[in-house]
């Protein structure tokens, strides 16, 4: 079935639900693709998820420098990952939920579960339906790369997405490459009590 748009956006990440509801709301006919989960990568792996997984590693560093202001703490200071693991998921989840309920409930919007394929330039496919448009707007995020480093597909590793599903705190973790993702999982790490390198 081909259904015509005045819209269409792929991709439901930081751009793409603004622009979803002020074309929505200037009465234009808007069609929203989404294959994964709402919100793209800042909600899912990026901004939300790593500096919920910031604040909670600056707590226990605060809480283990307590004595140096005066307090006692009564104990050694553990960090219970499951625990923040489990705030982290929360809080995007309601992120993610979020966008979803925003989107769903425009009023010239159509929301598509399913992974977009162009079949022409202004014609996108989604399992059985067609979709036709003079503007679509391409709103897809990034995906964690490996590397071609000589036996690392030898060795069980982590990118900074698999690694939102880590409950546990590592005894030591390498962190490949000096970026501001890696130096970002290299302290938060350090401060929940691993030991790391940074390569």
């Amino acid at each position: 079935m081909t259904i015509r748009y005045d819209a269409i956006i792929i991709g439901t990440g930081q751009a793409g639900p603004a622009l979803a509801a002020r074309l929505s709301a200037a009465g234009m006919k808007v069609a929203i693709v989404e294959r994964g989960a709402f919100g793209g990568t800042c909600v899912n792996t990026g901004c939300i998820p790593t500096k919920t997984l910031v604040a909670s590693a600056a707590t226990a560093r605060a809480v283990r420098r307590a004595s140096e202001f005066g307090i006692s703490v009564g104990g050694p200071v553990t960090v219970d990952m499951k625990a923040v693991k489990a705030r982290k998921d929360a809080i995007s989840g309601e992120s993610r939920s979020g966008v979803e309920s925003m989107l769903h409930g425009l009023a010239n919007g159509s929301v598509y579960l399913g992974h977009a394929r162009f079949e022409s330039p202004r014609e996108v496919r989604v399992g059985d339906d067609l979709l036709t448009s003079e503007r679509i707007f391409v709103n897809v995020g990034g995906r964690a790369s490996s590397p071609p480093i000589a036996g690392l597909s030898g060795v069980p590793y982590w990118t900074n997405s698999s690694m939102m599903a880590v409950d546990f705190v590592p005894p030591h973790l390498v962190v490949v490459g000096g970026s501001y993702v890696g130096l970002e999982f290299a302290q938060m790490y350090r401060r929940f009590g691993s030991a790391v390198t940074v390569i």
